[in-house]
């Protein structure tokens, strides 16, 4: 997955650019995915390929879309990164501003069970998961004498 490294001239300061022109769905969710997730590290307005993702956790494999009113190339576009951005293997996850504005703490529950589902994944991939001894147990039922 390419980032910053070999991107086309102009894409860094583009990625400034984008951050400091954030809207305020955007500076809301940068302080609150700061706040409710201290231990990821996030970053904001990403090029990853040739598009730019709004938030980004490279230990979590997780891009965040915050949307505005869109027309239909807008949503066209949106459905082409989604997809380019899951064939490199991230999970996206995309709200409206207005739920972000709303509904903060639903949109963090939201990203917190998709994480917690995620990890959950991928401890099943790496085998994991509980298999110790006192698990595998069977418990007798009390006789009947």
């Amino acid at each position: 997955m390419r980032t910053y490294r070999n991107q086309p001239s102009g894409t860094v300061s583009r990625a400034r650019t984008l951050r400091k022109d954030a809207t305020d769905a955007e500076k809301r969710m940068w302080r609150a995915l700061r706040e409710t997730f201290p231990a990821l590290k996030w970053r904001r307005q990403v090029p990853i390929g040739p598009y730019f993702a709004d938030f980004f956790s490279f230990a979590a494999k997780l891009v965040i879309e915050v949307d505005g009113g869109q027309h239909a190339d807008a949503a066209s576009h949106d459905a082409r990164r989604t997809e380019f951005l899951q064939a490199q293997g991230l999970t996206v996850l995309r709200f409206w501003n207005n739920d972000v504005l709303a509904n903060t703490e639903g949109v963090m529950t939201q990203i917190s069970l998709s994480l917690r589902a995620r990890e959950g994944a991928t401890k099943l991939r790496k085998g994991e998961g509980d298999q110790s001894p006192a698990s595998n147990r069977h418990t007798p039922s009390p006789s009947q004498g």
